[in-house]
């Protein structure tokens, strides 16, 4: 007889098991993940997952321990949260991962090792003066901005400077709030929060949880097609890629006159992403999902913006300086992050272990450590805390180490 109190023991499952609920096929309702050898029913959390749907179901019938790591800043509170959806562990004869990934059973253990060694050494704290900092030069330019015109005029140059300034303004506070966004900053979620929403909202007009939306997925799963959406304009406007322009190729498929999109990238891909696709389609995400706190946020940007510039231009200066300053912001912006990211390894999801996931696509390397404390110096794509360049020597050492143990050169030299 079972004694009063004694919890019930808990299901055992192999992979096989595991690797049918992925959302897909004969169990299509079913969405199951692996955490440190617990097994895990999201088949309706994923719906309410404060990180989006899609990022958590991306690992839908996989092992999930380091991306979970990797993305949340108070872990113990959300494996709290998580025990209602706790539904049984790993049998006693399976693996702590996949089957498929036993082969770097090895690299695994030693990035997990690396990643300890990483946090215990401090490399993974911030430097809150250098955000405050960043926070101010980009206050400053904005103002810088608005006085150029107001003392000197709207004529060419004065309006021009002001439309330079505006658009560094914009580029600088896209790198901030990823920071920000990431929980990178502060120790508590909601003041990251908070001042992820008062730069990306007040202060580029954007919503918080379009960028948490799409951004989060692409460290997920960095250039697997069809989850990573930054490399989302294949196969309708480019062929990125061996093995999908291979696949399209053989299929017969064409979108686009590919052996010359050399030539059009500079036409629909940096001066157009941001003022004629993002600058209608976060309105749209914001409406559509009900983000309404995010859309005021959004608000107070162009109400700022259209009560501080009218009076000195007009409706048709105003609107021409608005256009030209999402011009220069998309230009940066899409030169400095595509390029990191067309030119590498894109493919569909093989399932591969996160380290090598992440260190394979553009320069991750900080995110496969800890998404919470982003520590990559000089990545293209990001920003640079003010320590970062104070601990690359030593996290480019242990990152060194790792990878010759792995004896891959093409992630060696990345490092």
């Amino acid at each position: 007889m079972e004694e009063r109190g004694a919890e019930p023991e808990q299901r055992r499952f192999t992979w096989e098991e595991i690797a049918q609920r992925t959302g897909r096929g004969p169990a299509a309702d079913e969405r199951w993940l692996v955490i440190d050898r617990k097994v895990y029913d999201i088949s309706r959390f994923h719906r309410r997952h404060p990180g989006g749907s899609r990022v958590i179901s991306h690992y839908a019938g996989q092992d999930a321990t380091d991306p979970f790591i990797a993305f949340h800043l108070d872990k113990t509170l959300v494996k709290k949260y998580m025990s209602p959806l706790l539904i049984g562990e790993l049998a006693p004869d399976q693996p702590s991962f996949e089957p498929s990934k036993n082969v770097k059973k090895k690299l695994v253990e030693d990035f997990r090792e690396l990643r300890a060694t990483v946090e215990k050494m401090g490399l993974l704290k911030p430097n809150r003066t250098f955000f405050l900092l960043h926070l101010c030069h980009i206050l400053a330019l904005d103002v810088a901005a608005w006085l150029t015109i107001w003392y000197f005029g709207s004529s060419t140059v004065p309006f021009l400077f002001s439309a330079l300034l505006l658009g560094t303004v914009q580029a600088q506070a896209g790198w901030l709030q990823h920071d920000f966004g990431h929980l990178s900053v502060f120790s508590e979620s909601k003041w990251n929060h908070w001042v992820h929403k008062f730069v990306i909202g007040h202060l580029k007009g954007a919503p918080a949880s379009w960028w948490n939306h799409l951004h989060f997925q692409h460290h997920a799963k960095p250039n697997c097609f069809r989850k990573d959406p930054d490399v989302n304009m294949h196969p309708l406007f480019f062929a990125l890629g061996k093995k999908l322009s291979v696949e399209l190729g053989e299929q017969k498929k064409k979108f686009m006159p590919y052996n010359h999109q050399h030539k059009y990238f500079f036409i629909i891909g940096p001066p157009a992403l941001v003022p004629l696709y993002f600058q209608w389609y976060i309105f749209y995400f914001v409406v559509q999902r009900k983000q309404w706190v995010d859309l005021a946020w959004m608000l107070t940007f162009y109400i700022r913006f259209f009560l501080t510039y009218l009076p000195l231009l007009g409706v048709k200066g105003i609107l021409g300086l608005h256009l030209l300053v999402r011009f220069i912001e998309s230009n940066w912006f899409v030169w400095i992050t595509q390029m990191n990211h067309i030119p590498m390894h894109i493919d569909y999801d093989k399932n591969v272990d996160w380290f090598s996931t992440q260190v394979r696509a553009p320069l991750q390397r900080a995110v496969s450590l800890n998404e919470g404390r982003c520590i990559t110096p000089k990545r293209a794509d990001h920003s640079s805390d003010g320590n970062r360049e104070e601990n690359i020597s030593s996290l480019s050492s242990l990152c060194e180490v790792t990878c010759a143990k792995k004896g891959d050169a093409e992630v060696g030299w990345r490092l």
